[in-house]
């Protein structure tokens, strides 16, 4: 069958752009031309830019570095201070780059994509630029004593805009990973080669140090600096979710770690340690998905096979993430979705295991910082509920936990409460959920929007919304969050029992969720929304073409849709893993009973959808809402349409795009799930 619409995945092309803007003006017309629009735009721009929202710092010995964004600076600040001015109620920064000032005089729409700092000097950083917001970024080195970018032309390392890796081995060498030419990037558009390159000379003249197949998602190499312990690697991600790790001796021979490809391993000093994603028999053992091994590195090289379970699952409570500082390794764990942490320390009678911190409840507690080299046992937390704002501690393994940073409110959360709930999916599955509302609004059955994602083992956990309290909760509507299969929420198994063939079970959940909203009263049908990006955006067309009659209105973010072409654009072939390929009859057999771009039905009814994406994102092409939204236009279905012509994958380049977009997505239901019903 012809895809009447292929002119759409033309992304610069003017035909599709002028059809995006003739589509963005009727948004516009219809959703943003209200002085409560406005309103909200401001308000959520305000809560965006102000210096009031906690700066948080990624540390580096001594210096606690930020990019900062304000009204002033809508572009950024790169900036750095100590810990002790830190700790101030107003810090004294010391500005490295301000990238407003650098667009301006380049001309050029610098849209920040990061900084990698030299260690330990910490007087050069490789600092990475894109335009627009996209993936692909131009590289260049920043001099942090001069405060300037270095010249190619005199020994200073650049790269062109490309979806590279980059990473320092000493002050004059680098491993690097880009687009070398024909045949350098794998079909998911990500490097194939990793070099090393060194300083003063030409980037063809980089020594390759390894090389995967086309066919690979991408190659990277990096080097542990750990004084008395250091090590060069090379990574080759096979696909999405299966990496192999060699370490690279002197003479450029490679050691493969013999664990399992879809296992997660990390190495610190003598410790090597393997967290699991499936089972794993080994040694005459036998470890089960989820746990987090450890053992002696060394003597794992020379053959021994003997692991110690510093964490094992169970049905309730799986590993969020660990980390080292100096002389402890601190776990994260969730218990139905809510944060607990632990320290456990190694010794000569195993480890022992203490928890870290107090947590709250219907809230997420994350470890920040950790800097076992230069800052000892040190630590940050920072911790949020849906309406609780963030706080940020700072403390020491052993010692005292204290208050660093908090924000304030930004919308009215009195008598707002949360709640979390267990739906029983279609195959009996408990799949939990938080609901947020008024404890005055539990009586009647009210306006509700739930959100999701289920991918790639992302979890999502409770986290301070200040942009849903203004446009939904104060509103007097019902916020939902679900933890459908999909994430990592109950750990990898709740993330891979649902890939490829049994990918409907995502969706299943969150169907499920939907009917357990109305049977218990919080919703109904006409008053349920939903809403979900990329991934996400791919479960909202789901919803819209196999479960139309359970929701009164949809919004679809930077989504994919069209699943029998995903592979071909742009980094669709990296999830291949996830999805399946449509190019094999035998996978198309389920791709295809769930492709929202290819079972759209004109004789179906549909609740309004709100389709959104970007021009410049360049990882889920904009080309996935463009066809929908055609393909729904020419069906007769009620839809809106919104692009935004730069944003990468985000949707938005700055703060003004952001505060844009939330509130387009809450002008939206308001007018689709309160008033239309009035």
């Amino acid at each position: 069958m012809t895809d009447p619409y292929l002119w759409l995945e033309e992304v610069t092309g003017e035909r599709a752009l002028d059809w995006a803007r003739a589509h963005n003006t009727v948004v516009h017309a219809r959703f943003a031309d209200s002085d409560r629009f406005r309103d909200l735009e401001r308000r959520i721009l305000d809560m965006l830019d102000t210096d009031t929202k906690i700066a948080y710092p990624s540390r580096r010995g001594p210096w606690l570095y930020n990019f900062w964004r304000d009204a002033e600076h809508p572009r950024g600040l790169w900036r750095r201070t100590t810990f002790a001015e830190y700790a101030e109620d107003a810090p004294d920064w010391d500005v490295l780059i301000d990238l407003d000032a650098v667009a301006a005089d380049e001309d050029e729409n610098w849209v920040w994509g990061g900084a990698t700092v030299l260690r330990p000097e910490q007087s050069r950083a490789l600092i990475s630029l894109s335009r627009g917001g996209a993936d692909a970024k131009v590289v260049r080195e920043f001099d942090l004593e001069r405060r300037v970018f270095l010249d190619p032309a005199d020994g200073g390392f650049f790269l062109p805009e490309a979806k590279s890796e980059i990473r320092w081995i000493d002050i004059d060498s680098v491993y690097v990973g880009t687009d070398f030419g024909p045949g350098s990037l794998t079909d998911s558009g990500y490097p194939r080669i990793a070099k090393r390159w060194r300083r003063g000379t030409a980037l063809a003249e980089a020594t390759t140090v390894f090389e995967g197949e086309s066919s690979d998602v991408a190659v990277s190499a990096g080097y542990d600096r750990t004084p008395g312990y250091e090590r060069h690697y090379v990574g080759r991600a096979t696909d999405f979710f299966n990496e192999e790790v060699y370490l690279l001796e002197d003479d450029g021979a490679l050691r493969h770690l013999d664990i399992p490809s879809d296992a997660s391993e990390s190495w610190y000093k003598d410790w090597l340690l393997v967290r699991l994603k499936s089972p794993w028999e080994v040694g005459g053992t036998s470890y089960p998905a989820g746990a987090l091994l450890a053992t002696d590195f060394e003597k794992f090289l020379s053959g021994a096979r003997e692991f110690e379970v510093v964490f094992t699952p169970d049905a309730h409570t799986s590993l969020h993430g660990y980390g080292w500082t100096e002389n402890h390794l601190l776990l994260i764990t969730l218990e139905d979705v809510q944060t607990k942490l632990y320290v456990l320390t190694p010794g000569s009678d195993g480890w022992r295991r203490e928890p870290l911190a107090d947590t709250p409840p219907m809230a997420t507690t994350s470890v920040l910082n950790l800097d076992p080299l230069e800052s000892g046992d040190e630590f940050m937390l920072s911790t949020s509920g849906f309406t609780t704002p963030a706080t940020l501690l700072a403390g020491a393994v052993g010692g005292r936990t204290e208050r660093l940073k908090q924000e304030p409110g930004f919308f009215d959360a009195d008598g707002v409460e949360t709640e979390q709930f267990f739906a029983t999916s279609d195959d009996g599955t408990q799949v939990p959920y938080f609901v947020i509302r008024h404890r005055d609004r539990k009586d009647v059955p009210g306006p509700t929007v739930m959100s999701g994602y289920g991918g790639f083992e992302v979890s999502r956990t409770p986290a301070y919304s200040g942009a849903s309290g203004m446009g939904w909760l104060e509103r007097g509507g019902t916020w939902v969050m679900t933890n459908i299969r999909g994430g990592g929420e109950y750990g990898p198994q709740w993330h891979t029992s649902v890939q490829k063939a049994n990918r409907h079970k995502v969706y299943e959940d969150f169907s499920s969720i939907a009917k357990d909203l109305v049977a218990r009263g919080i919703t109904t049908a006409d008053q349920l929304g939903a809403v979900g990006g990329s991934n996400g955006g791919l479960l909202m067309g789901v919803m819209l073409t196999r479960y139309p009659e359970l929701f009164g209105a949809i919004v679809c973010q930077v989504p994919l849709l069209d699943m029998k072409r995903y592979h071909l654009l742009l980094a669709g072939a990296s999830w291949m893993a996830e999805y399946g390929d449509p190019d094999k009859p035998e996978e198309w057999e389920y791709i295809g009973k769930y492709s929202p771009y290819q079972n759209a039905r004109a004789d179906r009814p549909y609740p309004p959808i709100l389709l959104t994406t970007s021009t410049r994102d360049d990882r889920v092409h904009p080309g996935h809402a463009r066809k929908m939204a055609a393909l729904l236009e020419e069906q007769g279905h009620e839809f809106w349409y919104h692009e935004n012509i730069e944003g990468g994958h985000g949707g938005a380049a700055d703060n003004k795009q952001s505060a844009f977009q939330a509130a387009l997505i809450y002008e939206f239901f308001t007018q689709m799930l309160i008033e239309r019903r009035a």
